[in-house]
Order: C-alpha cells, then structure tokens, then sequence
C-alpha cells in the first residue's frame, strides 16, 4: 500500500494514458445516455419539480454513503416542516439539497466552478465558515487498523485547491473528454481532503455541476450517488487504487459507468413521472374548477406539500389553500396525513415513483 501517495497536479497526467478502446467504448455509451437523459429532462414543462424532487434523491444517497441514513418519509417531512423536531439525520441531508442550489446558482451565473464556489457549498453543508481545514486530516485505515493513506498536510491545500482550480477552469490545458475530466476532479478533491468534514458529499456535488458548467446538463439533476451507494465498495477500492497502483483508468471506467447507469435510471423516473403529472393535470382540470399549473406544479415539487405552499405556490387565502387540498384529498389525489398540530398531503403516485414503495402507515 502507498501509504506516501503524493498528490500532484492533474495536468501532470498523460491524457493520451485514457484514449484506450475501453474507456473510449464506455465513453460513446456515457455520452448518448447523457444526451438522451438531457433531452428527456428538457421535456418537462417545470424544470423546478425535478430539482425538488430528485434533489430530495440524490442528498438522501449522497449522505447514505457516510453513513448519514434517513428514511424517505423522515426526508420529505423535514422539507415541509424544516422547523419542527425532525430527525438529525433528516436535517443533515437536507442541507445537501441546499448546498447543490448554492452552487448551481454561482455555476449558471459566472460559467465556472471556483474554490470559493465549493468553499460556499461545503459551508451550506456544514453550518460554518471553517474553510480549508488547519489541522491534519483523517487518516484512512484498512480493516485490520493499517493506515493506507494519509490527506495532505493543511499548509499544502491552498495550493492544491488553486492547481484543481485551474484544472476545472481552464479547458485547454487538459486535452480529455468532459467525463475523463470529471472522473478526475472527483477524485482529486476526495484525496485533498480539504475540509473537516462533509468532504464526500461536497465532491460528489462537484461531479453535477462540473456537467452543468460543461454543458453535459441544463440543470443538476442527473443524480450519481444512488449507483454510487450500490457499489460502495468498489467506490472506495478503486478510489484507493489510484493511490496504492496508479489505475487511473480503472478509475475512470467506473465513473463512466455510474453516468451511464445513472443517466439510463434517470430517464425511467423522469418518464415516470411526466405521465403521473400528464394524469393529474388532466384529470383534475376535468374534475374541478380550481384547476391551475401552478397548483400542479405544487403537487409535484413538493412530495409531502402543506396548507403554506399552495398559499405561497398559488398565492391565495389560508381557507382556500385548505379547501383545494382537502378537496383532493377527498377525491384520491392525495393522502392526508397528521404532525403535531398541522396538516400535510401526500403525493401517493408521486412517492412510489421516487421510492419503490407506498408511503408509510399513519403514525397518528
């Protein structure tokens, strides 16, 4: 094991090394489903509802590969009650939601991916301004308790930060494909470690908006921590790989393949959820007169939505929010359910799509 595995600037890595018929093969495939999930994604009349809703997604697997674990049903009531007692779990993955906002707002507004970018990510994550961490970081032992690798020491990591920078930045001083380019920006940052903490979550939000800013993705929503969390332990294998034998390549066949699988997934929810939404809006335009698309749009960004939201969403009284809920409620359309004091609706259609499974019985 190559416990003295010494970071050095991506550029110093012979591009040519991943011109290989393999890696170039699962690059034809990454890239048409890429497309083709782009172009699926495209199609939806509210981009804002696959941001939401996959977002909730990608936080809950991303957090899950730390070890961070929360239930889908805890997850969706903390987005509609951010205030109230929910899990610690629940509000730590939350924030990861947040945090891809944050950069993808500063992505689409200047074009580039910054340290200051990932630094402003990593304090949505974390609740502080620490920064780059001052202390030496976590050290990486195998299953018997021998180290197999050791972060960098913190006086290095401006500099570190500043070289992945200019990789990310600079489009010509690497001559790769995007997603090479991708694959090594992740593990990169996994191995310069910067922070105290929340380092895997941050790093995994840095491979979605490098697509957006490369022009791979519109928006971020193509989400790779679930195939990431199914094969965690070639995740963190390979990641070491790199380290210990120098399998740049290995490496990079893998990340292809998590977008490949990723984006093939994508599109089956995507789909999914597109003819839910389609069966709604028509059957409700038919069946009520209160019909909107925004009150659609409601009911589709938020799977467990709230008297306040289709205020806020539709902007109308507090008695009539309730009534169009209620109203759905009793006409099938939604699942009625009771925390503390307050009221929420269940996007029943919607919450099997997104998990597999029917939303959990009433606690009440």
């Amino acid at each position: 094991m190559n416990t003295s595995y010494r970071l050095q600037p991506l550029e110093r890595l012979d591009s040519a090394r991943f011109d290989t018929p393999a890696i170039l093969k699962r690059l034809v495939g990454a890239h048409r489903r890429l497309a083709e999930f782009k172009g699926v994604a495209g199609t939806m009349p509210n981009q804002g509802i696959l941001i939401s809703t996959l977002g909730l997604q990608e936080a809950k697997d991303s957090s899950a590969i730390e070890n961070i674990v929360t239930t889908h049903d805890e997850l969706f009531r903390e987005a509609a009650f951010p205030a109230g007692p929910g899990s610690p779990a629940a509000k730590e993955v939350t924030r990861y939601r947040q945090a891809l906002d944050v950069g993808f707002r500063a992505v689409r507004a200047t074009g580039l991916l910054t340290t200051n970018h990932i630094l402003d990510i990593q304090t949505t994550l974390e609740r502080n301004r620490a920064g780059l961490r001052k202390v030496p970081g976590t050290v990486l032992k195998d299953d018997v308790g021998h180290t197999v690798y050791t972060p960098p020491a913190p006086d290095l990591l401006p500099g570190l930060m500043s070289d992945l920078d200019r990789f990310i930045n600079d489009g010509v001083a690497f001559n790769a494909d995007p997603l090479v380019k991708m694959a090594l920006v992740h593990h990169q940052i996994e191995s310069i470690h910067p922070f105290y903490d929340g380092n895997g979550r941050t790093g995994r939000i840095v491979n979605v908006l490098y697509l957006v800013k490369a022009g791979l993705l519109g928006t971020p929503v193509l989400y790779l921590s679930r195939a990431i969390v199914r094969s965690k332990a070639d995740y963190y294998r390979l990641l070491q790989g790199v380290r210990d034998h120098d399998i740049w390549e290995e490496w990079v066949l893998y990340m292809l393949g998590v977008v490949e699988q990723t984006a093939a997934d994508g599109i089956t929810t995507i789909d999914a959820i597109r003819t839910l939404l389609l069966d709604y809006k028509h059957r409700i335009r038919a069946q009520y007169r209160f019909y909107s698309q925004d009150l659609i749009n409601n009911l589709f960004s938020h799977p467990y939505t709230k008297i306040e939201f289709v205020q806020r969403d539709l902007k109308v009284s507090r008695l009539t929010a309730t009534r169009y809920l209620d109203t759905l409620a009793v006409g099938g359309f939604l699942l009625k359910r009771r925390i503390g004091r307050s009221n929420y609706y269940i996007n029943t259609p919607l919450y099997r799509v997104l998990t597999g499974v029917a939303p959990p019985a009433d606690e009440n």
